[in-house]
């Protein structure tokens, strides 16, 4: 499933991404940050983070800086 995820990024970041007339808002681009949450955290845990980060991607969204959490950090994320 991993690697599923990945190659539909991939593909998305190749053939999808160009078409578009907007770029990313964020750093590192949505895309780079699903590709790197999901190799760092696995298809679950990685692709909430890449579906969260996607939702918070809008038109009345700032952007800026932006990288995908240590597995620190999600220890804290998780305890609520």
């Amino acid at each position: 499933m991993k690697k599923l995820l990945l190659r539909l990024i991939l593909f998305y970041r190749k053939y999808l991404s160009p078409l578009k007339s907007t770029k990313c808002p964020y750093f590192p681009s949505c895309s780079q940050y699903g590709l790197e949450a999901v190799e760092r955290f696995g298809f679950i845990k990685g692709g909430f983070l890449m579906i969260w980060r996607i939702l918070r991607c809008n038109p009345f969204s700032k952007g800026g800086y932006d990288p995908v959490p240590t597995k620190k950090e999600i220890k804290t994320f998780y305890k609520f």
